[in-house]
C-alpha cells in the first residue's frame, strides 16, 4: 500500500509550525518530519540537503506569503488605502493568531539560524519596512516619517509578539496592531 501524499502546502505549513515551536536549533529531523506528516526518509527525499534546505523553504513561504497577503494589498490602488490597511492589519493578526504565535523569522534567527538565514531575514524586513513605507505616502506622511513608522510598526509587532508569548497575553499584540493603524490614520 503506497503512503498518503502530503501536498505541498500542508508541508510547509507544518515545517513552519515546527520552526515556530522550536526554532531552528531546537527542531530536530524527527519532529519536522512529523509536523509535515512525513516518515523521517521521506522528509530527506523532499529536501536531501537536510534541515537549513528545509528553513529555506519555509522562509520563501514565509516571504510568498508576505508578498500575496500584504504586500500586494498595500500596493492594490482599486481600494482606498484606509480599506487596505484594515485588510493588511486582519492579515497580520491571522498570521499570528492574534498574538498567540510566534514569527518564523524570529524563530529562525535565533542561535545558529542567524548565521544560516541571517541575510534572508534582514532582507524579508527590509522588504517589509519599503513596502509599509511607501505605502505612509499614500496617507500624505513625508517620507522620512512614513520610513520611521514603519520600522515602529515592524519593532512594535515583534516585540508585541515577544512579550505576548511570554506573558501568555495577547492584548500587547492587539494593541499594537491599534496603535500601527493609528500611525496612518489619524
Amino acid at each position: 500500500m503506497r503512503p498518503v501524499k502530503v501536498d505541498d502546502q500542508q508541508l510547509i505549513e507544518g515545517l513552519n509550525q515546527v520552526f515556530r515551536t522550536k526554532g531552528y536549533e531546537g527542531a530536530s529531523l524527527n519532529e519536522l518530519a512529523e509536523g509535515a506528516g512525513l516518515k523521517k526518509a521521506s522528509l530527506y527525499h523532499r529536501f536531501p540537503e537536510g534541515k537549513k534546505q528545509i528553513g529555506l523553504a519555509v522562509l520563501s513561504y514565509s516571504s510568498d506569503w508576505l508578498q500575496t497577503n500584504l504586500y500586494k494589498v498595500l500596493l492594490d490602488e482599486t481600494k482606498e488605502p484606509k480599506e487596505r490597511l484594515e485588510l493588511v492589519l486582519q492579515k497580520i493578526g491571522e498570521l499570528y493568531d492574534q498574538g498567540k504565535e510566534t514569527c518564523v523569522l524570529r524563530s529562525l534567527s535565533m542561535e545558529a539560524g542567524m548565521e544560516i538565514f541571517g541575510e534572508k531575514i534582514k532582507s524579508e524586513m527590509e522588504s517589509w519596512i519599503q513596502h509599509f513605507s511607501d505605502f505612509g505616502l499614500e496617507f500624505g506622511l513625508d517620507k522620512e516619517v512614513s520610513s520611521k513608522i514603519a520600522r515602529k510598526g515592524l519593532i512594535g509587532i515583534q516585540g508585541s509578539l515577544v512579550v505576548s508569548n511570554a506573558m501568555s497575553d495577547n492584548s500587547l499584540f492587539l494593541e499594537t496592531l491599534e496603535e500601527i493603524r493609528k500611525y496612518y490614520i489619524r
